[in-house]
């Protein structure tokens, strides 16, 4: 039977482009040998990733065992400036055997990623108390005191933590559609199901001490996540893609709950986050093109550089 001219042509386009992008893409490289040349768009999106990977590496790494990926998996740096103020956290050792495997598990996303795309150096990093006390002051709208400090002690540093695998998980959630390649989407998918599990970790074990104090304030562990999910919700301005541990009866499972352990929209479905948000968010700034709070200089890959002003190239 002979096939129709325009699926001739259309086959032709495609095997055109295939061969193009092939051409052009020098940085992606398989992750084994029956995966293909990745479309450029995969490229950055999955460049993109490495910033809230490289973040969570040595937040967990620096906060469970006091050093991070230049004692770990030096090669993955690339020759990069460490971290500014990380440091190792007063946990217990129930709480420190958590955040350390997490801090593995970050290591491992980052060398999947360059797997397949050539990435890029770790960008300058602001880890130091002082970030996260500037973000809990934005959070409640006025200076807390004494300053809030994540490494001093399990509640204050599983808050901190609270703040950080959840932007990365909405991104993921916002990738895949996007995504053209079985071996990106592949690749992801299992990205988003650990870090989904580290949100819902974080959060469990949040939730049974939401009306605990946070010390050294009188303000409970509920409250703080609100206040934490609100201010995100506000510098990514695209609506509300964030919880608390507790919600309004109404917004929560099937409207029935207040209870609120894994954050979801009226079907309980994850939200989603694209690049622009979270930049919004990790900045501090609500602007992408303003770099602040975590990444002083600005996040890697081309997506989050094409925000930045020249300066800062």
């Amino acid at each position: 039977m002979a096939l129709a001219p325009c699926f001739v042509s259309f086959a032709a386009i495609v095997f055109i482009s295939s061969f193009i992008n092939s051409l052009l893409l020098p940085s992606a490289h398989p992750l084994d040998l029956n995966a293909t040349i990745l479309p450029i768009f995969d490229v950055d999106l999955l460049e993109f990733s490495l910033n809230l990977e490289y973040l969570e590496a040595d937040f967990f790494l620096f906060g469970s065992f006091g050093q991070g990926l230049e004692r770990v998996a030096p090669n993955l740096t690339r020759g990069s400036p460490p971290p500014i103020g990380a440091q190792k956290a007063n946990l217990d050792s129930i709480t420190n055997g958590l955040i350390l495997q997490f801090g593995y598990q970050e290591v491992g996303h980052i060398k999947a990623i360059i797997n397949v795309v050539r990435g890029f150096p770790r960008p300058q990093l602001d880890l130091s108390a002082s970030t996260f006390a500037k973000v809990m002051d934005q959070a409640f709208d006025r200076p807390l005191q004494p300053p809030f400090n994540p490494y001093a002690n399990n509640v204050s540093f599983l808050i901190a933590a609270y703040l950080i695998p959840y932007v990365g998980l909405t991104g993921y959630v916002d990738t895949i559609p996007k995504l053209f390649s079985t071996t990106s989407r592949k690749l992801v998918s299992g990205l988003l199901g650990i870090e989904s599990g580290q949100d819902a970790v974080i959060r469990a074990l949040l939730y049974p001490l939401r009306q605990v104090k946070v010390p050294p304030y009188d303000i409970d562990v509920d409250e703080f996540t609100r206040r934490i999910s609100n201010l995100r919700n506000t510098l990514g301005r695209a609506g509300s893609k964030d919880e608390g541990l507790t919600v309004q009866v109404n917004e929560g499972a099937e409207g029935r709950v207040q209870g609120n352990v894994l954050a979801g929209d009226q079907f309980s479905l994850a939200y989603n986050r694209t690049p622009e948000e979270i930049l919004r968010i990790v900045y501090g700034s609500g602007n992408a093109s303003i770099p602040g709070g975590f990444f002083p200089k600005g996040a890697g890959g081309r997506i989050a550089r094409s925000h930045l002003p020249n300066g800062y190239h």
